[in-house]
């Protein structure tokens, strides 16, 4: 983790000074759990509040003073606060189909059972999640997807990092509690 750390914030600091490969990397780098983060909040729009956030991420990187770690929570709390105004918009306005979307999407290069394999699991695990109380299920989210430790992931959050390590201890107890009870039987189950 130190090692990915540190890339991100050489890649950070060469982004400030305008390098626009440095910025890609930092892209590649956050993107993932940013955006699994963003899933756990407002589901199947989190791209578009991805960008939104990457927008004021790139506008304001140059205001951005601390390292690798830093840059994670500091992007996290952006992606929170679009996320936030988004379900504040949401909750304005009706939810569209989303069937125009569907069928205009085309398939990718990759073989698509592992697609459907991948989104499945993905899909479940941010589901079951989601089904989580959302001060443990946020907590969980930045600690597990994004990858920050307690006093980041407070910082998000405007909490104590304890009352953040005991939300997502508690979270992720209740996962494991989840997950034991729909696990599937085995073999010597079966036959006792």
């Amino acid at each position: 983790m130190e090692a990915y750390e540190g890339e991100l914030g050489v890649a950070v600091a060469r982004a400030q000074q305008g390098d626009e490969d440095a910025f890609a990397r930092v892209y590649q780098l956050v993107q993932p759990g940013l955006l699994g983060y963003l899933r756990g909040l407002v589901g199947e729009d989190a791209e578009d509040v991805a960008s939104d956030a990457w927008l004021e991420i790139a506008r304001d990187l140059g205001r951005f003073r601390g390292d690798g770690a830093g840059f994670r929570g500091w992007s996290a709390t952006i992606a929170r606060h679009r996320a936030l105004d988004h379900l504040r918009k949401q909750k304005r306005r009706p939810q569209t189909s989303l069937l125009e979307q569907d069928v205009l999407e085309l398939p990718g290069g990759r073989d698509t059972a592992d697609a459907v394999l991948e989104t499945v699991s993905t899909e479940q695990a941010l589901a079951l999640i989601g089904s989580l109380p959302r001060d443990q299920a946020e907590a969980v989210l930045l600690r597990v997807v994004v990858g920050l430790d307690g006093p980041a992931a407070a910082r998000v959050l405007g909490k104590r990092p304890g009352a953040v390590r005991s939300a997502a201890h508690r979270g992720l107890k209740r996962l494991a509690e989840r997950l034991a009870h729909t696990r599937p039987r085995s073999l010597k189950d079966e036959t006792t």
